[in-house]
């Protein structure tokens, strides 16, 4: 197996007759799906989706991929392939597309129907090309193949893409469910067929692979949620993605078969479930959806609300319900349920809400104790089955954090893929597929673009360290005016303290120290602003430090007059 090292420079030129595969997010991390494809000086990009932020990023919205590598290239690309219309895929390409909004989309039905209704709040609007599986596209000089797959969200593609150099086929993300809810299976007859014409690499999703077994049928949660409302006695307020078609349908029948209205809430909840509606994939029955302004016009056991913030978003509908932040009160006998797996790195955030709700009387049904989520994503079993069928001459897994990366990796030898030919990489690791071998050459810009409110790259991971530090040991600003002929205090020094533990009236112990600081500092002569500034940060940074075992962040002003 190869792996990228640290010292990996830019890429060299691609050899003529190779095509290289460049992935800008979505390995090492859950989410900011991106690949680039390149041959013959034209670019495909699969995917381009967002990451969610987590605690140590105070204040940021979303993730992007970087699209720097490819910015400069922008008349390059041929399309913009979308698997399927989860944020993870999909979400980044309205901030690709302001820098070139005629690049073609590519996608099925359903996932460009959701692409288009987001692209419409940011006032772009694409080219688009409807595909479904069997189709087949020339697009540039990639000639693309697409594939049913099963996943959480219908409509779901992979692609096969073919070159002179080579077949390459990138899963998207997939699971084997054998009785989906919507009878679309992942098509393994057409994966074999790839696997018999040869699959020069296999870009394969990753996310399940230290997972043994096979995932459950998604059917099998109906039962589940049926007791769950048979057994409630007032409102039933459940959380799931906003895209998750397949879980909101058995959400809808349950509450029909025991006589519930339906609310949806959230914006985004009530765009994807009105486009899946209008669109034929969500079956709702007359007068089972009503507005939620509706609800108080009905008894409790007759309401059912559908929302967001199954990962404990802090924004989202459910948080703010914890928090006795909405307009929606959490109160003694209510039932909520959690319909979504935990994204790796959001437990506390969940948990912090599931705590909140319990602490307001609600009675929370979440997987860890019923079961009401089964993932989206292939286990191990299904994997190992899955490569047998390919028989890929080179395997790179995708999609997934480092350990499920190894882990997939490990299946793909176990199956017969010579270790010579297994890629580990990472964002920004670039691989050649070059006469018929997959290997990395080189490592391009792939880093993290945060997105806060309107700006979008203007936070560094700098100015999150601020952050950081701000929330959690505070600010301390000192004011002093100085004589800029003979650099004696004329004015202050004024301290102010906001969060960081140390009262005000402490910091008299302090003064002398700033005084004989800046005395010194008249004596040698040292009188630019930003040097004394500098000393006065240093002393008072020292005498919290010694006193308190604190280092809040520290702003000095010094005025010359």
């Amino acid at each position: 197996m190869s792996h990228p090292h640290p010292e990996l420079g830019p890429p060299p030129q691609l050899p003529k007759g190779g095509l290289r595969v460049t992935p800008l997010g979505g390995l090492g991390e859950i989410g900011r799906n991106m690949t680039v494809f390149e041959y013959g000086g034209r670019l495909l990009i699969v995917d381009c989706g967002v990451l969610f932020p987590e605690e140590e990023q105070p204040g940021i919205d979303l993730i992007l991929p970087d699209f720097t590598t490819i910015r400069d290239r922008l008349d390059d690309i041929d399309g913009i392939v979308l698997t399927h219309g989860h944020e993870d895929h999909i979400g980044g390409v309205p901030y690709l597309l302001r820098e070139k909004p005629d690049i073609p989309l590519i996608g099925s039905k359903l996932t460009l129907a959701l692409i288009e209704a987001k692209l419409q709040e940011h006032r772009i609007r694409p080219y688009t090309l409807e595909v479904e599986e069997g189709h087949r596209e020339r697009i540039g000089p990639f000639d693309c193949e697409f594939l049913a797959v099963n996943h959480s969200i219908p409509d779901a593609l992979a692609v096969a893409v073919r070159t002179p150099a080579g077949m390459v086929v990138h899963t998207g993300d997939f699971k084997m469910d054998q009785l989906p809810l919507d009878g679309r299976l992942t098509d393994l007859r057409a994966f074999a067929r790839l696997g018999e014409e040869g699959i020069d690499l296999l870009l394969s999703d990753s996310t399940n692979a230290e997972v043994p077994g096979f995932v459950p049928p998604e059917r099998e949660i109906s039962s589940v949620l049926r007791q769950v409302f048979s057994s409630a006695q007032k409102r039933i307020i459940v959380a799931s993605f906003a895209s998750h078609v397949h879980r909101i349908q058995q959400i809808l029948d349950a509450a029909h078969e025991h006589g519930r209205r339906v609310a949806f809430v959230g914006r985004s909840m009530v765009r994807n479930m009105g486009i899946a509606r209008d669109l034929g994939y969500l079956n709702v029955p007359a007068g089972l959806v009503v507005d939620v302004k509706t609800l108080d016009d009905l008894p409790d056991d007759e309401v059912v609300l559908v929302c967001t913030g199954s990962q404990g978003e802090p924004m989202a509908a459910l948080s703010r319900m914890a928090n006795r932040d909405h307009q929606i009160r959490i109160v003694q006998g209510d039932t909520v349920i959690l319909a979504s797996s935990l994204i790796p790195g959001n437990e506390n955030a969940v948990y912090r809400v599931i705590n909140g709700l319990t602490r307001w009387g609600a009675n929370v049904v979440h997987k860890g104790n019923a079961k009401v989520h089964v993932s989206g994503h292939a286990s191990a079993g299904e994997l190992l089955y899955f490569f047998n069928i390919c028989r890929p001459r080179n395997l790179m897994p995708v999609h997934g954090e480092w350990r499920h990366l190894r882990a997939s990796a490990e299946l793909g030898a176990a199956t017969g893929v010579p270790q010579d030919r297994i890629v580990i990489a990472e964002d920004g690791v670039v691989v050649d597929l070059v006469d018929g071998k997959a290997k990395i050459t080189g490592k391009v810009q792939a880093g993290y673009v945060y997105v806060d409110g309107l700006s979008v790259g203007d936070v560094t991971e700098s100015s999150l360290k601020d952050r950081r530090i701000l929330g959690d040991e505070g600010i301390i600003s000192i004011f002093v005016v100085v004589d800029s002929t003979t650099g004696k205090i004329v004015g202050g020094p004024h301290i102010q303290s906001r969060g960081s533990g140390i009262d005000d009236t402490d910091f008299a112990a302090v003064m002398p120290k700033i005084d004989e600081a800046l005395a010194k500092s008249a004596q040698d002569g040292i009188a630019e602003t930003h040097q004394l500034q500098q000393l006065v940060r240093r002393t008072v940074g020292k005498w919290v430090s010694d006193s308190y075992r604190r280092r809040p962040m520290i702003l000095p002003v010094v005025v010359e007059v």
